[in-house]
């Protein structure tokens, strides 16, 4: 637990309890003046109406209701702030949650677990209580697949100097973002109570840019009478007022005007609401986006070139949002009827989003795709916040297996964790022995799992870890499928026909192995073993194997330049001790039996 990190959440919780508090109690407020100063607008209309020479009611009607929408005004603004002071409460009690080993309050990924993927599903990258459910705080669906994509990317046919130098941009970005909690609070608060559907967006924008409207709206002709009409309706208003013009006259005008709006709009008007207004919450959720973003001064080169590729993101969704908000306006029958009169809201509307639909048609994807970026980015960045404790790696530019670690463990297992120093030489073989449950499988994920943190640029655990890059692929937990036919045998098989397929000549590769065909008898597992691992030590390949067959480790007898043995030794007495310690040697204690006994009493 990061105590210091939690205390600060704590604390920040507290004080957004307070100041919800004080919010809601605005709001009750607001709710309160706005009907009352809407009614009082209508009975000021109606005395208009009974009265004569009754200027005085008509004034008192319009202020009633700038009044109204004045109120109104504030109390969107106040339910705003609300609904942000809420979301960071639940993202401060999310974090705190976080720090006490509970992690229920995040996506766990499930829908990108793979069994066959190179390493990650040996690895517990996705699923529940996964490293993608400790790291990821998407606000997006589109950053979640980046997040997903950026821990299962396979890496060595990028050429090894540019790979590099991403990774080591990537971090200078992941530990700047991790030094901003409340830039990092902010903008996890965008989404953590409805996330924004990255899809359905995109939909939409796709089905917005294909949209024609007739030619009338284009025109300039069109535009003018509109303005003139709206211009002549205020003046009417005002000679009205003055007793120079017959009362009735803005009346009929306002009557005039939202009988012209509706009908010229109303059909377009549904095909523009049917396209855009349902993803009215992902495209202001977008837009606060863009402004925390816009705000926030970066040092590191990939998120000021994010940032400037970001940019007139701002401007094309504050435009959408206008818009959505005129639609959002006129969504009742009282609304259609006053803006229609009183600013041709149905013909306005059609004509901002033609503007905005030929402005912004071409870097929309774009910018979507950035922000995805951005959002994965986020959710690295507050798992360098979280796990202070950890380091950054040294990623090296050599074209050889380099994993060079000391004080390496498992990121999972926390102040429970026991490290070890382990360094892997290129093509070289590490046989490793050990009794059940003595921290073989746990020691493999972690080489593993750690090496995956260093090629995204996010801290490692351990007090040193230095690699070069390269392919890795696993196989640990093989699984049959006897809905297909595939016996566990059948799919070991298949598993180590994927590693073979997997290897490229011109690019080193680390395998990582956890008992070689489990599914066979003794003998035939340790001839089909010492086959394996005599064919595979030709290739351009380097591998750590744990095993319980301790005639695998004669390879370092026959072949001593290219095999090691190391094991995790038990101690056996009145009870088993576990040291968890990688020493060099052959394991000579096993636990199965010593077990099983005290089972059976």
């Amino acid at each position: 637990m990061n105590k210091d990190l939690t205390d600060l959440y704590q604390q920040k919780a507290a004080e957004t309890g307070r100041r919800l508090a004080s919010l809601r109690s605005h709001s009750r407020a607001f709710i309160l003046t706005e009907i009352s100063s809407f009614l009082l607008a209508i009975g000021f209309v109606v005395l208009y109406t009974l009265l004569a020479n009754a200027v005085w009611a008509l004034l008192c009607a319009l202020a009633a209701l700038f009044f109204y929408l004045y109120i109104r005004r504030l109390d969107v603004r106040n339910d705003r702030r609300i609904k942000a002071g809420e979301a960071l409460l639940q993202v401060y009690q999310n974090e705190i949650d976080y720090q006490h080993g509970d992690f229920s309050g995040f996506d766990a990924g499930e829908q990108y677990v793979c069994p066959q993927h190179p390493y990650t599903f040996d690895m517990d990258v996705f699923g529940a209580g996964s490293l993608f459910q400790r790291m990821n705080r998407s606000i997006s669906t589109g950053g979640s697949d980046q997040l997903a994509a950026c821990l299962s990317a396979e890496w060595g046919s990028t050429k090894r100097e540019e790979l590099v130098g991403q990774i080591r941009r990537r971090t200078e970005a992941v530990d700047e973002l991790g030094h901003e909690e409340t830039f990092l609070s902010a903008f996890k608060s965008l989404g953590v109570k409805e996330r924004i559907c990255t899809e359905e967006v995109l939909k939409a924008l796709t089905a917005v840019h294909h949209q024609t409207f007739p030619k009338i709206f284009h025109s300039t002709l069109f535009r003018y009478f509109c303005y003139a009409d709206l211009l002549g309706f205020y003046l009417s208003i005002v000679l009205s007022v003055m007793g120079w013009v017959p009362s009735l006259l803005p009346v009929w005008w306002g009557m005039f005007n939202f009988m012209f709006s509706f009908l010229c709009g109303h059909k377009y008007m549904r095909v523009i609401s049917g396209l855009i207004a349902k993803v009215h919450t992902q495209v202001d959720g977008y837009l606060q986006v863009l402004k925390l973003i816009d705000k926030a001064e970066f040092r590191s080169a990939e998120l000021q070139a994010l940032k400037k590729k970001l940019s007139g993101a701002e401007e094309s969704f504050e435009q959408l949002e206008l818009i959505l908000q005129k639609i959002d306006n006129r969504s009742n029958e009282v609304g259609v009827f006053i803006f229609n009169s009183f600013a041709l809201i149905d013909i306005t509307i059609i004509r901002l989003f033609l503007r905005w639909q030929h402005t912004y048609e071409q870097r929309t994807d774009e910018w979507i795709d950035t922000l995805n970026l951005f959002d994965a980015l986020v959710s690295m960045g507050n798992y360098r916040l979280n796990e202070d404790k950890t380091v950054q790696a040294e990623v090296i530019e050599d074209d050889r297996v380099v994993y060079e670690a000391k004080g390496l463990y498992h990121p999972f297992l926390g102040e429970q964790a026991v490290a070890n120093d382990f360094n892997i030489l290129d093509h070289e073989y590490y046989i490793i022995t050990g009794a059940n449950m003595a921290g073989k499988s746990t020691f493999l994920r972690s080489i593993g799992i750690n090496y995956l943190l260093a090629m995204n640029g996010l801290p490692v655990f351990a007090r040193q870890l230095r690699v070069s890059v390269f392919h890795l692929f696993t196989s640990m937990r093989t699984t049959d499928d006897l809905t297909h036919g595939i016996s566990y045998f059948n799919a070991e098989l298949l598993r180590l026909k994927q590693l073979l397929s997997s290897l490229d000549e011109r690019v080193p590769s680390l395998i990582i192995l956890d008992e070689i065909l489990k599914g066979t008898n003794s003998l035939d597992k340790l001839n089909g073993s010492r086959l394996f691992l005599q064919h595979i030590a030709g290739r351009n390949v380097t591998g750590v194997i744990a095993t319980h067959d301790l005639e695998l480790s004669k390879l370092e007898d026959e072949q001593p330049a290219r095999f090691h043995n190391h094991c995790f030794e038990i101690g056996l007495g009145e009870d088993i001790t576990y040291s968890y310690k990688i020493t060099k040697g052959v394991a000579r204690n096993q636990n199965a039996t010593f077990l099983l006994k005290g089972i059976l009493g």
